[in-house]
């Protein structure tokens, strides 16, 4: 190797017993703060479900119940969406520190070999502490979360209202008659039917415009452990 070019282990800082032992504190804060936010997610999914489920009690509770509050929590559901978006950025903040220290300090300290650990891991480390920043944006948040989650929701959402017209007041006997169950007051029903399949389409090209960065970032990742 070039002696003017720094070898992997010169850029690495090695740490003393106290340094050591304050990563190891600081690990713990980082996990501590990604369970803390794992958990906000988690509460905004039951939100959006209990919200379902009060929508679903309501529209089915007879024959004559208006399939309308399976419209109206649709915007709840955009709503509890939007917002576990944004928290899920700053959960993959703090996940993607916690998995950096472990595949980079704790990994190899506990590894009987050679293991290899990313040339500058520290450096990108202490950047992120300096800089703090997300690493995936709004769209591919939204679209992680409706892979994850919300996509069952907004099938059941889109079933049960299918089912409601197709069933209520009596069974359907012609298309015509599916659209104009599906009109809500002066809007008519094919223009209701196709805000909803409008609204469908767009959290499904989230989802699929997602999972394809997803797919291009770990292409181009160096690694399997990058941050993000």
């Amino acid at each position: 190797m070039d002696s003017a070019q720094p070898s992997e282990e010169s850029r690495r800082k090695v740490l003393e017993a106290a340094e050591i032992g304050a990563v190891a504190h600081l690990y713990r804060g980082e996990v501590y703060r990604s369970t803390i936010w794992r958990t906000r997610l988690d509460t905004t999914t039951n939100w959006a479900v209990v919200t379902l489920g009060i929508a679903l009690s309501i529209s089915y509770s007879s024959p004559a119940a208006s399939p309308l509050p399976l419209i109206l929590v649709g915007i709840l559901i955009l709503f509890f969406l939007m917002l576990e978006a944004r928290r899920y950025r700053y959960f993959n903040v703090w996940r993607a520190r916690c998995r950096w220290m472990e595949t980079h300090f704790f990994a190899p300290m506990l590894h009987d070999g050679d293991l290899h650990m990313e040339e500058g891991w520290q450096e990108v480390l202490a950047q992120d502490y300096w800089r703090p920043r997300y690493h995936v944006t709004v769209w591919v948040a939204i679209g992680r979360r409706i892979r994850r989650n919300y996509v069952w929701i907004l099938l059941i959402q889109s079933v049960a209202y299918i089912g409601k017209l197709l069933v209520h007041p009596e069974p359907l006997t012609s298309g015509a008659e599916f659209v104009e169950r599906a009109a809500v007051g002066p809007i008519p029903g094919a223009l209701v039917l196709a805000a909803g399949v409008l609204y469908c389409l767009v959290w499904g090209a989230a989802a699929l415009w997602s999972w394809r960065d997803d797919a291009r970032r770990a292409r181009l990742r160096r690694n399997r452990t990058s941050m993000g």
